[in-house]
């Protein structure tokens, strides 16, 4: 059925070969989809199959595919575009969005084509006074009917283009055909668009431009439906309204605590961070930071959460030699480490803290220190990736040059209900 739809008429408008094509796999299907055809077929292939048959007319391949061709307000005629036709369904073009644009919104512009009325002769073909006739070959329907032995004993019928109007249904003389459009009764154009990719808005949503598709005589012009497709980020992790990102902090920070930018978001402000002092802090602590997640679509000053899982680094080999491998070795060191007033010793010792970017970013702000169990984040959303959680055991499960920006001319988790517990 794909490949059905593949090589449709409707969809290959300028590929002369592509009726063939959809009959051959119309009738294709009807002998595959017969258990007693289906059953020649396997035993003497298409041999099997030829010779003469009688019998009334059998089944019409357009009646097989209306159903598939006909959803969503798309309706293809297996004859192509004859007087019948009800205009073709959006097209549908997937566009590729940074999680940086769906945060800070984005307008982008393209030259788009499109087929669109002539206007010398407003979509007529012809010149002047001139009007098409209704074509004898197939009686104005755009289709003529082709009988296809299929068995021995059954004769199927499927429609096709007629070729001497090319399925329009009419015929204009050369002479009286207009001069713009060749009497096509249509011509490229080209267009300068845009879309705006609104802040907040998610994977897979979509932007329609009414009418900016094709046009053709009679019918209303289709929609050009652009989806949205979220490129993977490096640093940060969508779910819903709620971000996701992995930071490292040193022994030291671990121990003796932290102030500092713990991370650049995603519209480059920088997010001081401060740990309540006598807060030890061990590696895949998670932390939440609110409100400094995603803009909500049409509540772009509203915003979701931003949790941040902790990853504590340990010293490498190396570090050893850094220090006085005597300290280690001296008892009255132990009860040096345990006097927490001797804290700066022992941090001495350690790897020191990590201090802020630079340069330092434009736009700082400082966000609530909130302790965020690791157990409420994977309940809450985030069907991480393979490899983003990497540094620990996994816990959230697996998932499943037209174009320019304006910034370029400046040079399923659940409802997060916990499950229910069995009385033992």
């Amino acid at each position: 059925m794909k490949k059905a739809k593949e090589h449709h008429p409707d969809k290959n408008p300028n590929d002369p070969q592509a009726h063939e094509r959809f009959q051959e796999l119309a009738s294709a299907y009807e002998i595959l989809n017969d258990p007693e055809t289906r059953a020649i077929y396997d035993e003497r292939g298409m041999e099997g199959l030829s010779g003469q048959g009688s019998g009334g007319p059998g089944f019409d391949p357009s009646d097989l595919f209306a159903q598939f061709f006909s959803q969503g307000g798309m309706f293809f005629d297996p004859a192509g575009p004859g007087p019948g036709r009800r205009g073709q369904g959006p097209e549908v073009i997937p566009h590729e969005v940074t999680l940086e644009d769906l945060y800070n919104g984005k307008t982008v512009k393209m030259n788009m084509e499109r087929e669109a009325l002539c206007g010398q002769c407003q979509g007529s073909g012809a010149k002047g006074n001139a009007k098409p006739k209704k074509c004898v070959d197939c009686d104005g329907k755009g289709f003529t009917i082709v009988h296809t032995q299929i068995s021995p004993s059954r004769l199927g019928s499927s429609r096709a283009i007629c070729k001497a109007c090319q399925g329009h249904g009419e015929r204009l003389k050369e002479k009286d055909r207009c001069k713009k459009c060749k009497g096509e009764k249509t011509i490229t154009e080209k267009k300068r668009q845009e879309i705006s990719i609104e802040k907040g808005m998610a994977n897979g949503q979509r932007i329609v431009l009414a009418g900016a598709g094709d046009e053709q005589p009679g019918v209303p012009a289709s929609d050009v439906v652009f989806v949205l497709k979220t490129l993977p980020h490096e640093s940060f992790e969508r779910s819903g309204n709620d971000l996701l990102t992995h930071v490292k902090i040193t022994l030291s920070e671990a121990l003796f605590g932290f102030s500092r930018i713990v991370l650049t978001h995603l519209d480059g402000r920088g997010i001081e961070v401060s740990s309540p002092a006598g807060k030890i802090i061990k590696s895949d602590d998670s932390i939440v930071l609110r409100g400094e997640g995603m803009p909500i679509h049409k509540r772009p000053s509203e915003k979701g959460d931003l949790y941040v899982i902790l990853s504590v680094e340990m010293p490498g080999d190396d570090w050893l030699q850094t220090i006085d491998k005597k300290a280690w070795h001296n008892p009255s060191f132990l009860f040096l480490l345990i006097d927490l007033s001797h804290h700066q010793a022992l941090e001495s010792l350690l790897p020191p803290k990590r201090s802020d970017p630079e340069p330092l970013p434009e736009v700082v702000t400082k966000a609530q220190f909130e302790e965020s169990d690791i157990i409420d984040v994977r309940f809450g959303s985030f069907p991480a990736g393979k490899t983003f959680f990497d540094a620990f055991s996994p816990q959230f499960g697996d998932d499943d040059d037209d174009w320019e920006d304006d910034n370029d001319d400046d040079d399923d988790f659940d409802d997060g209900q916990q499950p229910e517990c069995n009385p033992q």
